[in-house]
């Protein structure tokens, strides 16, 4: 078992003078190693290098002018130091060898530094060599003060992720204390590193720490070092073994079998204008399958945008209805629960089946009677908002609880919810997404959950076409936008910010309003932002869906669930600064009809790198697996998880895009170990995970 470090941090220093009570008393290294969750010796020891320098060559300062735009490293006796006062106060220090000369500049420097590098002293600094205007220079290096002839390192100096207040030499040090004091007994048998072909956790440990001076340097940059896939092999089995066990501890727990589809079940389908895809009907049969186990159902249904998730999930609601229970369905904005709410009681309410709506915006006589109808069970479905976690909602017999965009809702507000089932029993729950999650990112992050994937879009869809469009042609997409409207389609243009700032010189969605407005005077423009109330929101939204409003000015409140058949033009304000996730969303609010749809990315130039890939994918694909597979390669998994982990990082180490290999190892291995060896799984999972298992467990 692992002990705290004590010996590592030093004593408080004694009390000073009484402070005023409300002064703060300043953090302690300790309280600063925590923030960075190093508490345990063994935190320190698998807080790894970030990357590592090369710090065992000097290179002379006239060679050095040939190597401009690297990083490398100098040495030389101060010959000046003065601070400067233009263009800004900046401290510069000229450095010289026997060679030539250089200039390290910083911007910001304390008092204590100017004494430090005074002239006559030894630097040795390590930076990027420029070409400045007085000649070959350094801005802010990393720097020591030497004496002649000190010794260089004979291996990489490692770099390890750092935090406010801590500096490389306060973490070097303190893992080295951690090294000496942890229990290095390896979690996993011999035999099955041999079979895994996987190195020995102590002496991988060591190496990613202190590479030995013929240590392999590119792999060990390149996170592809057998040390390092030892780490992240360690990594994703903890990860799998918390979340199976997670998912094994849900089921030990009660809930309400609802097996009977029954007549409310048969008229829903009967009265359906249309058939269910395939698609829908696998999903619907693996979701019926989960309702009738007297375990709750924890099922992720994800898929395409437009590809009629809604109304299985309604279908999934009429099921615990027709077994007498309740059903409730939580949405992440007022628009969508009230599309959803106007839907569903649309369909529902023809059957007998009685509706209710919640959300902090409604009136207290109307909250006061949907609370009412919600605790009597009068209320059989229920929809609403975060408003549906407070204290004061009570339900009679709740069965079921639907989270849609379950990743815009963070831990503690699905749970809430969860726990409002009846004493002892666990409802069952159904999360929906519109972000299609990799197969990569569902085995990792989801691998406690059952995945349901509606892969198929219902016939009729028009494909969208999508254009980039540089801003300066703002007068030509103006032009389009009044063709369409006068030809009675209508029209979405989407701005990403509300109100002027200056940090983005961004077009806002109200001055687009404005300007809209005055350009085509004979349409009628509306505006939608978050800021509104919800019921002058929800006018603007009515009259769009009437077509008493061509064209619509929103931010991203209308980013999912909108459904306007009529609306087959989108412009998308200042594209490049919006996520492929949200874009793709944003498109998904045309095409939605049996017009031909249009998605213009109206984007300012110059663009990025990372910019120009994103618009360009959305140019070239409408598949939503495609470009969630696109996404989390320049993103990362944080799109898709929204607060899944309370802000804990599940994976520190492993790439989910080029380390699928060990991914599916450690998946095998965690089945197996759960199934025959408790013992290393409690282990590996302490070393790994300690307390923050918890967080999993939701």
């Amino acid at each position: 078992m692992t002990i705290a470090i004590t010996t590592a941090v030093p004593d408080a220093t004694p009390a000073a003078a009484p402070k005023p009570a409300k002064a703060k008393p300043a953090a302690t290294l300790e309280d600063k190693f925590a923030r960075l969750g190093l508490r345990k010796n063994m935190d320190f020891v698998l807080h790894l290098p970030m990357r590592y320098e090369d710090e065992t060559e000097i290179v002379a300062m006239r060679d050095a002018g040939f190597r401009g735009g690297s990083m490398l490293q100098v040495e030389g006796v101060v010959t000046e130091c003065d601070i400067q006062y233009r263009p800004r106060r900046q401290l510069v220090v000229t450095i010289a060898d026997d060679t030539a000369q250089v200039v390290l500049r910083f911007l910001n420097f304390y008092g204590s530094q100017i004494k430090q590098m005074a002239v006559g002293a030894r630097i040795r600094a390590r930076g990027e060599l420029r070409h400045g205007f007085f000649g070959a220079e350094m801005v802010h290096p990393s720097y020591k003060m030497v004496n002649q002839g000190a010794a260089l390192p004979t291996a990489l100096t490692p770099v390890y992720p750092a935090g406010e207040g801590i500096s490389q030499i306060m973490l070097r040090k303190a893992i080295r204390m951690a090294i000496d004091k942890v229990d290095w007994r390896d979690t996993l048998r011999p035999e099955l590193l041999t079979e895994l072909q996987l190195d020995g956790f102590e002496a991988s440990v060591k190496l990613l720490h202190n590479p030995p001076p013929d240590a392999d340097q590119y792999s060990l940059m390149e996170h592809s070092h057998p040390a390092w896939e030892r780490m992240k092999f360690d990594e994703l089995l903890a990860q799998q073994l918390s979340l199976k066990r997670a998912q094994a501890a849900r089921r030990s727990k009660g809930a309400t079998a609802l097996p009977l589809v029954g007549e409310f079940s048969a008229a829903f389908l009967m009265n359906l204008p249309f058939a269910l895809t395939g698609a829908q009907e696998r999903v619907l049969a693996e979701i019926r399958a989960d309702l009738k186990q007297d375990f709750p159902m924890q099922r992720l249904l994800q898929g395409d945008v437009g590809s009629g998730k809604t109304i299985v999930a309604a279908l999934a609601a009429v099921q615990a209805i027709d077994n007498g229970y309740q059903a409730v369905l939580m949405a992440p904005t007022e628009i969508l629960a009230e599309q959803h709410f106007r839907k569903l009681a649309a369909w529902l309410t023809p059957l007998g089946i009685s509706s209710a709506w919640l959300t902090g915006g409604l009136k207290k006589k109307e909250k006061d009677l949907a609370l009412a109808r919600i605790a009597s069970g009068e209320a059989q479905l229920i929809i609403g908002t975060h408003a549906l976690i407070q204290d004061t909602v009570q339900f009679a017999k709740l069965g079921l609880v639907i989270v849609d965009e379950q990743h815009r809702f963070g831990v503690g507000q699905r749970l809430s919810l969860r726990n409002k089932g009846l004493s002892g029993q666990v409802p069952h729950q159904l999360m929906m997404s519109a972000t299609p999650i990799p197969r990569t990112l569902a085995m990792t992050y989801y691998a406690d959950l059952e995945v349901s994937v509606i892969d198929e879009l219902p016939p009729g869809r028009t494909p969208i076409v999508t254009r980039m469009v540089d801003q300066q042609r703002r007068e030509e997409v103006i032009a389009r936008v009044h063709a369409a409207a006068q030809d009675g389609k209508q029209v979405y243009w989407v701005c990403p910010l509300i109100e002027e700032s200056e940090a983005l010189q961004l077009q806002t969605a109200t001055d687009t309003h404005a300007m809209l407005a005055a350009a085509l005077p004979d349409l009628q423009i509306g505006l939608v932002h978050g800021r509104m109330k919800a019921a002058d929101k929800q006018a603007v939204m009515d009259a769009f869906i009437r077509n008493e409003v061509q064209v619509l000015v929103a931010t991203t409140v209308i980013e999912v669930g909108v459904d306007v058949p009529n609306a087959s033009l989108m412009v998308i304000e200042h594209a490049e600064r919006f996520g492929l996730s949200q874009l793709h969303q944003l498109r998904g609010r045309v095409g939605r009809g049996a017009n031909a749809s249009v998605c213009l990315l109206l984007y300012q130039g110059p663009l990025g790198g990372t910019a120009k890939q994103r618009l360009m994918t959305m140019r070239e694909s409408t598949d939503g697996f495609e470009i969630a597979r696109k996404d989390l390669e320049l993103r990362g998994p944080g799109e898709f998880l929204g607060a899944r982990q309370s802000g804990e990082a599940m994976l520190r180490f492993a790439n989910l895009e080029t380390d699928q290999w060990l991914v599916d190892k450690a998946r095998q291995l965690a089945i197996e170990l759960l199934q025959h060896d408790l013992p290393t799984v409690e282990a590996h999972l302490q070393r790994w995970l300690g307390q923050k298992e918890e967080f999993l467990r939701v």
